[in-house]
């Protein structure tokens, strides 16, 4: 069938119905990757949703397989997707009641519907969903998501939705081929994509915070949502920190929300890695992922209260001790700031050292840190093996990824919420990025990552020239020109997250906001963190010439990790 938007546009999409006469709720799903799917999509049995006696309306967003329009990714998602729920509450078959559901890119694009308040919208459950299209999307902490980013839209261009065809498809297809080359030099794939993904160029062009962003940022809308929401997301997805911002910021609005984290990345959902198996009871399909969609809904749609006590807001997988956990809320109630202090190679409990210590990082763009699991979407997404919980040893031989340890534990040790490192950096002249990563060291060895996050410093301005004579008509910047294409290194950001200017050759405090995670150090385990200038390709290259970093502890440079303790486990 095809349904009208507001400036005419006819978007297609498919009904599923109960064998029933009668009226009833509606559920939509609205997706860029084909209707003609699995209706339910990657995670939620959509049969059982029309069995259980809901409606399933899954349309094709604008631009993609049978819609009509241009596709420009999430830049009509609000105003077509509450077009698309006003237009299903009034067909003959429904009671008027809707809700919006979706994974990835769904989720996100259902919470820009839901800020629009469409009549007879009552429930939203977006599932590995982020909080905005800028930072947590695009960037993480001033640094391009290149790995991603560059995969996500070359890999779209492949799918039938998209209309290429002949070379311009074969195009696309070798340059997916030949990701590993694009993403040391992304320019290469510069003219291919100004010709068939110009929005590519658009991201490059805007930074983080840039008014641009607003038009598509859930982050900015939350007063607007004012209907209980259901969060789903995993500790290794890349857009975690923005599920969580989802559920803090519609929570404190008074709405009812709900957070369900699992040891998941964003396409490993049966919570098994190449390298790690959390248990059966950290599948997706063992956990239900269908039944708490359904009891979500059928709370908010038809008033059905659950079955038993209403169940705690937040449920955790905490990993390490690999079981489910329920929580009155995130951050959790009883953490308490657990400060570990970087003392030579050493991670130390207590006051910071006195004794000052400093090493020296030296970043080669021809050689990079390499990325090594995470949360990451890479092309080994879909067997894990480029994501998640992966041992990092073989990284940690390298001369330039500094290690800070912690003595074995004799007690086990319980981490939920967000972990920060605050570290003091030199940073050379041509600017830097400074990674963090925490790791749980086994008693075998084996180098367990939990969470990495990244800073990026810009470039420092260049000291004046004695007796030289300044410009007299200096040109004012107006910022970075959309049609020259800047490459993997993005203009400096200026929004959350950005890296400051520092003083030319003085330490700065730098912030590294390594991630979220629950997870349980057991006893003989040791904490580690690794402090690096690069994690490549998740994160594009900075600066692209060699440079020299000095990473300050101790004395007046009391560099620390600061990870939010449980009390009592």
């Amino acid at each position: 069938m095809k349904i009208p938007v507001r400036d005419g546009v006819l978007l297609s999409a498919d009904l599923y119905r109960p064998d029933t006469a009668g009226e009833v709720p509606v559920l939509i799903r609205r997706t860029p990757y084909g209707k003609a799917g699995s209706p339910g999509g990657a995670s939620v049995d959509g049969l059982r949703l029309v069995r259980s006696g809901y409606a399933l309306l899954v349309q094709d967003v604008r631009g993609r397989f049978a819609s009509g329009g241009t596709f420009e990714p999430y830049w009509n998602e609000a105003r077509d997707g509450a077009d698309t729920v006003a237009w299903a509450v009034r067909q003959p078959w429904c009671d008027g009641s809707a809700g919006l559901f979706g994974r990835s890119y769904e989720g996100m694009a259902a919470l820009l519907a839901a800020a629009e308040r469409p009549p007879g919208l009552r429930a939203v459950a977006p599932h590995v969903a982020g909080s905005g299209f800028d930072e947590g999307w695009t960037r993480q902490g001033g640094a391009l998501q290149l790995g991603f980013l560059l995969y996500w839209v070359l890999y779209d261009l492949l799918l039938d939705g998209a209309g290429l065809s002949g070379p311009e498809l074969a195009e696309v297809a070798g340059a997916v081929d030949r990701i590993d080359e694009l993403y040391r030099d992304p320019d290469a794939a510069a003219d291919l994509l100004d010709r068939l993904a110009p929005y590519y160029r658009e991201w490059l062009a805007h930074p983080t915070g840039h008014p641009y962003w607003k038009r598509a940022a859930p982050r900015d809308a939350y007063a607007d949502i004012g209907i209980p929401v259901l969060n789903l997301t995993g500790w290794y997805d890349l857009f975690l920190a923005g599920a969580l911002e989802n559920y803090r910021g519609i929570r404190e609005q008074g709405v009812d929300t709900r957070l369900v984290v699992g040891p998941w990345s964003h396409c490993v959902t049966g919570g098994t890695f190449p390298q790690r198996r959390y248990g059966l009871a950290a599948d997706e399909q063992r956990l239900d992922v269908t039944g708490l969609h359904l009891d979500h809904f059928d709370r908010h749609l038809r008033g059905r209260p659950a079955a038993g006590p209403a169940p705690e807001p937040v449920r955790l997988f905490l990993t390490g001790a690999d079981e489910w956990r329920a929580f009155p809320d995130w951050p959790v109630p009883g953490t308490d700031a657990y400060v570990l202090h970087l003392d030579g190679r050493r991670l130390v409990a207590g006051p910071a050292p006195e004794a000052p210590g400093s090493d020296v990082i030296r970043h080669d763009p021809a050689d990079p840190v390499p990325t090594a699991g995470g949360a990451t979407a890479l092309p080994g997404q879909f067997t894990g093996g480029d994501c998640g919980p992966l041992d990092q040893r073989e990284v940690e031989r390298r001369d330039d990824v500094l290690c800070f340890t912690g003595a074995p534990l004799t007690a086990p040790l319980t981490v939920v919420g967000d972990t920060v490192l605050t570290v003091y950096v030199t940073p050379d002249a041509a600017g830097a990025d400074v990674t963090g990563k925490l790791v749980d060291v086994w008693p075998d060895g084996r180098a367990e990552l939990l969470c990495d996050g990244i800073h990026r410093l810009a470039p420092q301005p260049a000291a004046p020239v004695p007796g030289a004579t300044p410009d007299p008509d200096p040109k004012p910047d107006t910022g970075p020109d959309p049609k020259a294409h800047t490459g993997p290194d993005p203009v400096p950001d200026t929004g959350p997250g950005a890296g400051g200017m520092p003083a030319p050759g003085r330490p700065t405090e730098v912030t590294v906001r390594l991630g979220a995670i629950g997870h349980v150090f057991r006893t003989g385990h040791r904490v580690r963190l690794e402090v690096a200038a690069a994690n490549t390709p998740r994160f594009d290259v900075h600066p692209r010439v060699v440079a020299h970093h000095t990473v300050h502890h101790g004395g007046a440079h009391p560099s620390h990790l600061l990870l939010p303790r449980l009390a009592g486990g």
